[in-house]
């Protein structure tokens, strides 16, 4: 089969950071789904692993996918062949980056019939993470929070594109969302933002210009050690502060005297652990799927680089390592 992988850390420039190769097919086992990847898309998880990399035997790559069941695994009862379905998948396992891969069935859902297979694959790794922030780690309730706050600092990338929508549309929270460039100012309230700040300034003032000077709830998704101190200052007593970059040393100190609570939220822990409730992930793209289906929630894909090959990938890995993207990239076919 077709794929592309890696072989060692190598700089993205640089003409082996990707390459074209061909691999053996996999053959699925218990609660695999062997998948024809249709569509893919790329996230800074990605970039992370290349970089990261032991040299050694080709790595595929890839955490978000939608495509269609070719074979299943003689435990699987959720699927059959010719089902469609989206999933992130296991960070331990051989990504997306290639024509067929083996996924856990309790890790896919069922692709909603309204999107496409590339505008589906823009959603199931961020709005995983953005869910369990959301649900799981901050604790919210649907259809609760009136006269509460969230701010979502970094909101233009692809967690926050789909973490405002699933506030937006499931709770009643007033969201806050930060950029700092025009055409991200402009997306994320596109996105559901009731209020934009440029988190280029200290956030302290521009939450201040809106007459909303505290916080209950604060998500950082990028340099949450370059605001941390701005973000202690920000939250209201007992509020609730969760993260998903990786930050150098933070002086938690700084939330002490508030009581505020830190949440991590790793999307990976489940299928790393193998974790009891492992099937949760597949009942949440499932509701996902259903608030697609009723125009509730829309994909966040705003580029289509083309063919799943490396000379794409690169393109793709280049500019979410320059940290400028907004929304999400997707690649489909080969």
């Amino acid at each position: 089969m077709k794929a592309v992988a890696c072989r060692a850390p190598l700089p993205i420039e640089h003409p082996d950071s990707l390459v074209d190769l061909e691999l053996p097919e996999p053959v699925p086992r218990g609660h695999e789904l062997l998948v024809e990847v249709r569509a893919i898309a790329v996230n800074p998880v990605d970039t992370k692993v290349r970089r990261s990399l032991e040299p050694g035997e080709p790595r595929v790559l890839g955490w978000d996918a939608a495509g269609v069941v070719r074979q299943v695994g003689e435990a699987v009862t959720l699927f059959r062949p010719g089902d469609r379905v989206w999933y992130a998948g296991a960070l331990e396992r051989p990504g997306c980056n290639a024509e067929l891969q083996c996924v856990d069935e309790r890790l896919a859902g069922p692709m909603p019939e309204a999107l496409d297979f590339a505008a589906a694959a823009a959603l199931p790794l961020t709005a995983i993470t953005a869910w369990e922030l959301l649900f799981d780690r901050l604790g919210l309730q649907e259809g609760g929070h009136q006269g509460q706050t969230l701010l979502v600092v970094g909101a233009a990338g692809g967690v926050g594109s789909i973490l405002l929508q699933l506030a937006r549309q499931l709770t009643g929270l007033t969201l806050i969302g930060s950029a700092s460039r025009p055409n991200t100012l402009a997306w994320v309230e596109d996105m559901g933002a009731h209020h934009v700040i440029d988190h280029s300034r200290p956030l302290s003032e521009e939450l201040q210009r809106l007459g909303l000077p505290q916080v209950d709830y604060l998500v950082s998704l990028n340099h949450t050690q370059a605001h941390f101190p701005e973000i202690a200052r920000v939250m209201a007593p007992q509020g609730r502060f969760g993260l998903i970059d990786d930050p150098g040393p933070l002086d938690i100190r700084l939330l002490k005297e508030k009581s505020v609570s830190l949440h991590w939220e790793f999307m990976f822990t489940r299928s790393r652990f193998a974790t009891p409730d492992l099937i949760a992930q597949h009942r949440l793209l499932a509701r996902l799927a259903g608030l697609v289906q009723e125009g509730r929630i829309r994909s966040t894909r705003t580029g289509h680089f083309g063919p799943i090959c490396a000379a794409g990938l690169k393109r793709a890995h280049a500019l979410l390592e320059s940290g400028r993207a907004q929304g999400k990239i997707v690649l489909e076919g080969f």
